[in-house]
């Protein structure tokens, strides 16, 4: 999968209190990289945890579940887009279908 941005991934585990989620995030970049995912039983094979939430809008567990990350997937053209990544109280506020 082409991702869009890793920036977001970055800023978000350099940020005071996150550092944590680094291993964790850039091991979930590692992954959805080399994925070929045409469907959500193709992400869900790679993570179970995984939800689809509507609108083209996927969930995944960080590190435990600890950390949420919101991400718009388009398989017909093989890109992620990455719209959210935050701790589970704030993903808590949002609503991650139209983020």
């Amino acid at each position: 999968m082409r991702i869009v941005s890793h920036r977001k991934l970055k800023e978000f585990y350099e940020s005071p209190g996150n550092e944590d989620s680094k291993t964790a995030l850039e091991r979930w970049y590692g992954i959805t990289e080399e994925a070929e995912w045409k469907n959500f039983s193709d992400i869900r094979v790679d993570f179970p945890s995984a939800d689809y939430v509507g609108n083209q809008h996927y969930v995944f567990n960080i590190k435990g579940n600890r950390y949420r990350l919101v991400v718009v997937v388009k398989f017909t053209i093989g890109y992620l887009f990455i719209r959210w990544v935050g701790n589970h109280s704030e993903y808590d506020k949002i609503d991650c279908k139209n983020i």
